[in-house]
């Protein structure tokens, strides 16, 4: 059974249950505009965008928070979301942001390897989606060895519009050939 909400340790990120009393020091990475600037949710740097997102991720049982192994400083968040039993086992990895200046590759490596590493005992995929148009997600993803499916869905934003999502895969065979080992 997949523990969504795991302690995780790794060069550069600790990962941990996000709680409550992280509203403030997540909210402050957060509310930088350009974090989502190519997100479809362009606008969840606002409070209670970002509110209606933090209080979801609480309530799914499954976030993590993000913090830098070194300062002791929240950089972002991630989370376990979509447990699927059939197959082997699958579970999306998403929500992922981290602040400006961990951008760059070796902080969202790092804690993508550590999600990877423990969900991959327990299921045999991990999915990510993301919206279509979100061309440095969709790079980031591929640069940690993900593959890109032809599996799309349609996500309701906060706001209500629907964007249209891809998904890419990293499975049990591709985590242990790829470049986050």
């Amino acid at each position: 059974m997949l523990d969504r909400q795991p302690v995780l340790e790794g060069e550069r990120v600790l990962l941990r249950p996000l709680r409550h009393d992280d509203w403030d020091a997540l909210f402050a990475v957060a509310s930088d505009p350009l974090i989502w600037a190519q997100h479809p949710a362009h606008d969840r740097w606002r409070e209670p965008v970002f509110r209606a997102f933090f209080d979801d991720a609480l309530a799914g049982g499954g976030a993590l928070l993000a913090i830098d192994g070194k300062s002791g400083a929240v950089i972002g968040s991630s989370r376990f979301e979509g447990l699927e039993r059939e197959d082997g086992g699958s579970v999306e990895i998403g929500w992922t942001f981290l602040a400006r200046i961990c951008w760059g590759g070796v902080f969202n490596h790092d804690m993508k390897r550590l999600m990877l590493a423990h969900a991959l005992v327990s299921v045999a995929e991990c999915r990510f989606l993301v919206g279509e148009n979100n061309i440095r997600s969709r790079r980031a993803l591929e640069r940690i060895g993900a593959r890109l499916t032809e599996r799309a869905e349609m996500r309701i934003m906060a706001d209500g519009t629907e964007i249209p999502h891809l998904t890419y895969v990293i499975n049990r065979a591709d985590f242990a050939a790829g470049p986050l080992i």
